[in-house]
């Protein structure tokens, strides 16, 4: 258990007692891919300060490893693998989604689209939920679970599997989040009106006129759909059977004690919050260690030109060949260097200032003074990097919410967008030397974002750590966490009250014409009397 030193002077304590005492117990219900790379952050940092961390992980998880010296892992076994894990699964989605956005007017192509990226949806909602199912019926683990005595679970709601756990074994909820089963992470727990907050999918920013607004409220319905058809049944039907009636997975993830979110408002635009929300966006972030020898080598012999980057992330490393071949012809005609990490086969069009290299160190490059650009998918690990150094944006978006990150690169100027389904050389190139010219805003505009990113009074990730210690010293957050998601939904919305406020208007104007008409006959009867 996690052990408060508030009534003892600590320059008395050794500091190996210290560290003793403020050990706290962490459970951890992670999910793969990039979003494993962000909570490994803070998995490792947990561990720096002496908690004992505990990973739950699938038998068929791609990065989280069994065995590492900053957390002791619990393997579950798992026969399907999630689509997610699966890079063949990724890949022909990605093909798909590509082929599909080349005929983008047609409604038949936007409901295509959709369809596939609901039913891969709905293929992971369900290997995930059965996690669950195969956790909770296994009661050695449980029990070991129990017998733990865990301060509180540590998990990403997207996939919600860590947060039934946590209800399961009555533990306080830490969500390390940016995204939910319905969306963005902010529309579970904050209000949200959509007249300016833009959905998921919408591609626009705050600024919005009437057909964007029309469009947006059309996304909002997307949402709805996306949760109560294909996110939230696989998770429901666990409740159901493993819970009391009543129990809603949605107000369970509205119920955590606290929300570790993945946003910074120099990138995230504006809106409403919540008090037992912490801001985090950019922790993951560091200053630049020096390159390998061979990689600095080449990064130097750019000379004045300096070195533009490429790079679309731990999920998605190839693109087709014909694409990676317009790309390889517009870096052949820059003077800069370029290092691209790139899987796949060699693009028949590479120049001779091009290094491929299939693993790269992204933090690292980025903060290197000689890099000028950076080209990326759009994925938010990345955006924030790019941020922290001040290196300013070209952006291929490809799938799920990166060309909606983009729309935020481009809303504060610091880079450009480009649609990967129609590049060409020569729009590609001028889109490339925009981006790399110092008299354009885009250089200048992203070092003043890194300005105020960096203008923090306290470091994102301290600031996570600090709150994790206060529900683990406290065993909770429930004084900051708004009690709306106990509400009956026309409760929240008070249509009750508008309901009996309209009831009562209806029957005070009744009853006021009825009495009117009543002295208006009375009236008319006594004049009739008067004439006879």
């Amino acid at each position: 258990m996690f052990h408060s030193i508030d009534t003892i002077t600590i320059k008395d304590i050794p500091s190996v007692l210290i560290l003793y005492i403020n050990c706290g117990r962490v459970l951890v219900y992670p999910v793969d891919g990039s979003h494993w790379l962000n909570m490994r952050v803070l998995v490792e940092a947990l561990h720096a300060r002496g908690h004992q961390v505990t990973v739950l992980r699938s038998s068929t998880s791609w990065y989280i490893a069994e065995r590492s010296p900053h957390y002791t892992a619990i393997t579950v076994h798992q026969e399907a693998v999630q689509s997610i894990e699966s890079k063949d699964t990724m890949s022909h989605f990605l093909h798909t989604s590509l082929e599909l956005r080349k005929d983008w007017s047609s409604p038949l192509a936007f409901l295509e689209f959709y369809t596939n990226l609901f039913r891969l949806m709905a293929q992971n909602n369900r290997v995930v939920a059965q996690v669950a199912r195969i956790m909770f019926t296994d009661g050695a683990l449980m029990r070991r679970l129990r017998e733990e005595r865990f301060d509180l679970v540590l998990t990403d709601p997207v996939f919600p599997t860590g947060v039934l756990l946590a209800h399961k074994l009555q533990l306080p909820l830490v969500l390390n989040v940016r995204w939910s089963l319905n969306g963005e992470g902010h529309f579970a727990i904050a209000p949200s009106p959509i007249s300016y907050i833009p959905l998921l999918f919408s591609h626009s920013s705050d600024r919005m006129d009437f057909p964007q607004r029309l469009s947006n409220a059309l996304y909002y319905g997307l949402s709805l759909y996306l949760y109560y058809f294909v996110s939230s049944p696989p998770y429901q039907a666990v409740c159901r059977e493993f819970f009391s009636p009543g129990v809603d997975v949605f107000s369970l993830i509205q119920g955590a004690d606290l929300w570790l979110m993945r946003v910074d408002f120099v990138f995230e635009f504006p809106r409403p919050t919540m008090p037992n929300v912490v801001y985090m966006g950019g922790f993951q972030c560091r200053p630049a260690q020096p390159l390998p020898s061979e990689l600095e080598e080449f990064v130097q012999s750019s000379g004045k030109h300096g070195v533009v980057l490429m790079s679309l992330g731990t999920l998605l490393g190839g693109l087709q060949p014909h694409i990676s071949d317009v790309i390889a012809s517009a870096f052949a005609r820059l003077p800069q260097k370029v290092v691209w990490r790139h899987l796949g086969a060699r693009p028949s069009t590479l120049g001779n200032n091009t290094l491929l290299l299939d693993w790269l160190p992204q933090n690292d490059l980025l903060g290197h003074p000689k890099t000028r650009a950076f080209v990326t998918h759009g994925g938010t690990n990345g955006l924030y990097e790019a941020i922290y150094h001040g290196v300013p944006i070209l952006g291929l978006p490809l799938i799920f919410d990166q060309m909606d990150n983009m729309v935020r690169v481009e809303a504060r100027g610091a880079g450009i967008v480009l649609d990967v389904t129609a590049l060409e050389v020569d729009s590609l190139t001028q889109a490339l030397q925009d981006v790399l010219d110092e008299q354009k805003p885009y250089r200048e505009n992203m070092r003043r974002l890194s300005r105020l990113h960096r203008d923090q009074p306290l470091e994102p990730l301290d600031s996570a750590l600090f709150w994790m210690e206060f529900v683990m010293r406290h065993g909770g957050a429930a004084h900051l966490r708004t009690e709306s998601y106990r509400m009956p939904w026309y409760a929240y919305h008070n249509l009750d009250v508008l309901a009996l406020l309209l009831g009562s208007a209806t029957a005070l104007l009744v009853l006021i014409g009825a009495t009117c008409r009543c002295l208006f006959q009375r009236l008319c009867r006594t004049r009739k009397v008067k004439r006879e």
